[in-house]
């Protein structure tokens, strides 16, 4: 029995400057943070000659290739598993579809997994690496690099994206820092839910185009990040906040699909109800609204009576792990 676990994740800057029709021409630069909520693969042999894949549906075929789940035929069949009298199982502390970056994190997790059974070893770094490729080129998918990266690595993370590589910093932050973050970040699930590929094909398709707007959009933003980071490392939690909001101003005017009428009505019960700074987190058109907000009582109350559930986190340093191999 082998049981692996990869964190989620919240941006806390620069999220759609890690698709590569962007950074491969002007480099990208994002911030994120790695929370203690996770995607779980189980992995172990069963008495059959089947192959067996438990998600949300049940799969019994004769090997990967006849997977119809592509995340788990494709890794088999880059690891050359043929999966005979193999069982493997996901499960998830929070549901796909809501921004936290459960893509990414099922994959590394299913890889990692993957590894274990074959008794290999393998670097964070080439674990992200191998997630990027199943979902960027394998599948085609019009998505970045960052949920890869930050679920293999965890942490509070700077990535810096060229088309030479990506460089991963950890953040010099102090335990006060941290522990501030963890107090007053607080996420709160608005009901809706999107896959991120379909939210960020607008930017993606304009972005290939050489729109003007869009690239001086992501440009700004990448500014942004790099701001964010000074700000955090510095412990300047008013400009924190300032700069998540203008995160979501950003990502507002470049994709107006991101957001709703419901969601930009909540944001402002936020903001008027002790969040200092807030966004939507992920891609955007659902998932969870996250506030930066000291005065932490109030801001519950009003997103309680609006009828949004909170979830509640502490950072993740592990990052992707096996937990269980026996």
């Amino acid at each position: 029995m082998i049981i692996t676990r990869s964190p989620l994740r919240i941006t806390l800057g620069g999220g759609g400057t890690d698709l590569p029709s962007f950074y491969e021409r002007h480099g990208g630069f994002l911030i994120a943070a790695a929370v203690d909520k996770y995607v779980y693969i189980t992995v172990h042999d069963n008495f059959t000659n089947d192959l067996i894949v438990k998600y949300s549906k049940l799969e019994r075929v004769a090997s990967a290739e006849e997977v119809a789940h592509p995340l788990f035929r494709e890794a088999l069949q880059l690891l050359r598993i043929p999966g005979h009298s193999l069982e493997i199982a996901s499960m998830a502390d929070i549901p796909a579809g809501t921004g936290l970056g459960s893509s990414g994190s099922f994959t590394t997790a299913l890889l990692r997994a993957l590894h274990a059974y074959r008794n290999q070893a393998i670097h964070p770094r080439d674990l992200a690496e191998q997630a990027c490729h199943i979902e960027i080129e394998r599948l085609k998918e019009e998505v970045g690099k960052q949920d890869p990266y930050i679920a293999a690595f965890g942490g509070v993370t700077s990535f810096e994206f060229t088309k030479d590589g990506v460089n991963v910093c950890p953040l010099a932050l102090s335990s006060d820092t941290l522990f501030n973050l963890e107090d007053n970040l607080l996420l709160f699930f608005t009901g809706f839910s999107r896959s991120a590929s379909e939210v960020l094909h607008d930017q993606n398709s304009r972005t290939l185009a050489h729109d003007r707007d869009v690239e001086q959009n992501l440009i700004e933003l990448k500014d942004i990040a790099v701001a964010t980071q000074a700000a955090l490392e510095k412990a300047d939690f008013e400009t924190f906040a300032s700069l998540l909001s203008a995160q979501w101003d950003h990502k507002k005017r470049r994709t107006p699909a991101v957001s709703n009428g419901e969601i930009d009505r909540w944001y402002e019960l936020g903001m008027a109800n002790g969040g200092m700074g807030g966004k939507l987190v992920g891609a955007g058109g659902g998932g969870f609204l996250m506030f930066y907000a000291e005065d932490r009582i109030r801001l519950r109350k009003a997103m309680a009576s609006a009828g949004l559930q909170e979830v509640r986190f502490r950072f993740d340093f592990q990052g992707t792990q096996v937990v269980t191999q026996s």
